[in-house]
């Protein structure tokens, strides 16, 4: 009965799927995404944006969250969301932290299967930010899970949540696009709730080209697969973890020109060879809101090929620093930025799938120093290792919380699938230490 249309086959899939449809690839992957997206949400409580929008932007803030193919971020959309609605239950009804695994993964499953069913999603977007559409849906499916919604209320989640969708890309690149992941994250936890509640909407939202369709031109919506044994898109598809707060695009960017720095200062100066640099060519996809030749705020920096690639050749690498305002006007940048162009070879596709970057360096005397990028460090590809994730959060986490807490947040995460009651992981986001919280910690024992 449920399952003749797209969307009664969501809905009896999100309804369905349970902990034991769970992997180990799935729960290990999902838990750095966890675990990155703390730290970097952390991070963002400290930024303009955040002070000036408090409740709603502590994720995106810095573009610095976890990015999938097809094109969109995540977990930022859904961690926060389910986290809170984790805090709203009554205390005797405990979520333990294989429920909050579940209704995690199942908000990004739906992102996933949603972006499969256009072929134009699969390129970096042109018309609206990713996380706005599918995000949103992704939210309300995991705080339905999580709300154990029947199918009914599952259908209206989504229909609900998709009366929310959507964000122009026009407004990547200024302080307001970290909003745009805060409101996915905000506004699919309402649909949710408001669909326990009873309020109905369209039940063939993900069917129709007035639906979910009406953001993509090849819409083509497809049945999941048999709940039997359920084959999860994470355990396919690995999240590309950034290691500085930019654009997925420039990271390419900065591998390519940091290695094209150490082969010019293999015998020289830096400072020296600046002068001696007549152009700087990067060979990149075409993406328009990413060539950004003259950035002039951070957040436009963060969208800026050529910004990347100037400072990675000044610095031989980027970090959070990067994207300061004296690191951005310094003279030497600017007057590499004077120097730099952008080429889009035909066969340079704006995909993060297959996409590289290509910089060179011509000199004044006509010696020309390349190197190419094809798949950068964080890239699914050649994935982070667990020290490095574990650096990427203990970083940004030390701007708010004290060094207990943040070992807290690390072993809780780690254990996630043995927690009892997942409240301590909020409780050591508020800053509280393992010392007071002996007693929370419980851990469901194996017989091992």
């Amino acid at each position: 009965m449920w399952a003749k249309t797209i969307t009664g086959n969501f809905a009896n899939v999100i309804h369905g799927l349970n902990k034991n449809h769970l992997t180990d690839v799935v729960i290990q992957r999902s838990k750095r995404m966890i675990l990155d997206t703390l730290g970097v949400g952390l991070l963002g409580t400290s930024t303009e944006v955040c002070q000036k929008v408090k409740q709603y932007s502590k994720v995106h803030s810095m573009d610095f969250d976890d990015t999938w193919h097809p094109a969109t971020h995540p977990s930022g959309a859904v961690l926060p969301a389910v986290m809170a609605l984790s805090e709203a239950f009554p205390q005797k009804k405990k979520i333990s932290g294989l429920d909050l695994l579940l209704a995690f993964n199942v908000g990004i499953e739906v992102q996933g299967r949603l972006l499969r069913f256009s072929s134009e999603a699969r390129n970096i977007p042109k018309r609206f930010h990713p996380p706005t559409v599918v995000g949103t849906m992704g939210s309300a499916a995991a705080c339905a899970k999580l709300l154990a919604l029947n199918q009914m209320k599952c259908k209206n989640a989504l229909a609900i949540a998709a009366s929310y969708a959507g964000s122009p890309l026009a407004n990547a690149a200024t302080q307001t696009k970290p909003l745009h992941i805060g409101n996915a994250a905000k506004h699919g936890l309402e649909a949710a709730c408001l669909a326990s509640q009873g309020l109905q909407g369209n039940n063939q939202i993900l069917d129709m080209e007035s639906g979910i369709g009406a953001f993509y031109t090849d819409y083509n919506p497809q049945t999941l697969p048999t709940l039997q044994s359920y084959p999860w898109l994470l355990d396919q598809q690995d999240v590309a973890i950034k290691r500085f707060p930019a654009h997925l695009g420039t990271h390419w960017v900065a591998d390519a020109a940091s290695s094209v720095r150490r082969k010019l200062v293999e015998n020289s100066d830096i400072l020296l060879i600046l002068d001696k640099i007549e152009k700087i060519i990067v060979k990149v996809p075409e993406v328009k809101y990413v060539n950004r030749a003259n950035p002039k705020s951070e957040h436009e920096a963060r969208h800026s090929f050529q910004f990347v690639a100037c400072s990675a050749l000044l610095d031989g690498s980027m970090s959070i620093q990067s994207f300061t305002s004296e690191n951005i006007h310094r003279p030497a940048l600017q007057e590499l930025l004077c120097k730099t162009q952008l080429e889009h070879p035909s066969d340079n596709k704006p995909s993060f799938e297959s996409l590289y970057c290509e910089v060179s360096i011509v000199l004044q005397d006509g010696n020309a120093i390349s190197d190419r990028c094809d798949t950068f460090y964080g890239h699914w590809r050649k994935p982070l290792t667990k020290q490095d994730v574990e650096k990427k959060f203990q970083t940004n986490a030390s701007e708010v919380l004290p060094a207990e807490a943040i070992e807290g947040i690390i072993e809780t995460v780690y254990n996630l699938e043995k927690v009892e009651d997942c409240s301590v992981l909020n409780m050591f986001l508020s800053g509280q230490s393992a010392r007071v919280l002996p007693e929370k910690l419980h851990l469901k024992h194996s017989n091992s």
